[in-house]
This record gives structure tokens, sequence and C-alpha cells, in this order.
């Protein structure tokens, strides 16, 4: 064998890995309720997150994520809580420039 397929074994054996670690996932069949929380309250949760994920670490009532909450809205709206709202939005953007004088 070349060195060549090295890397290409060590990406087959990492995506082996993965596929076997996911086929031990395993999911609540549940029905949701009507009240279960939707993509408003996904919003609420996703917005709050890094102060839910504080307190979590301390008070073991706190949690950062409803569970079970509506499915794909719920997550849809803890999306844009936290990458728009939250922790992963900019607030603007710095332009620094250097002025280098040759002495």
């Amino acid at each position: 064998m070349s060195r060549a397929h090295i890397p290409y074994l060590r990406l087959l054996a990492a995506l082996a890995l993965a596929a076997s670690l996911s086929a031990c996932a395993h999911q609540i069949a549940s029905s949701v309720q009507p009240a279960a929380p939707g993509f408003l309250l996904g919003l609420w949760h996703g917005f709050i997150f890094p102060v839910a994920w504080i307190l979590s670490l301390f008070m073991p009532d706190v949690a950062v994520y409803a569970v079970p909450n509506n499915g794909g809205w719920y997550d849809f709206g803890y999306f844009i809580g936290i990458v728009f709202l939250g922790v992963g939005s900019h607030r603007g953007s710095k332009t620094v420039y250097t002025n280098r004088q040759r002495g």
C-alpha cells in the first residue's frame, strides 16, 4: 500500500466510526403535546442560551434546551436565537488600519 492511500483510509475509518456511533442513537417515541415549546420559545431559549448554560452548571433544574419540544420549528427558533440574536451575532465590524513608516 502506498502512502497516498493512507489519508483516504483514515477518512474512511473516521466515517465508519461516526456511522457506527450514530447507529446507537436513541429517539424518544412519544407524541408531541399541543402545548410543547414551538418557534417562539425556541427563539427565546436560543437568545438566553449563554445565561442558561452558566446557570445549568450550578443548578440542576435549569436546562439549555426544552425536551420535549415541537421539533423542527423549535430547533429553527433556537438556531435563530443563538446565531442572530445571541452569542453568534456580530454587533459591528472593526477595521484596523496600520501605517508603517520607513525610517
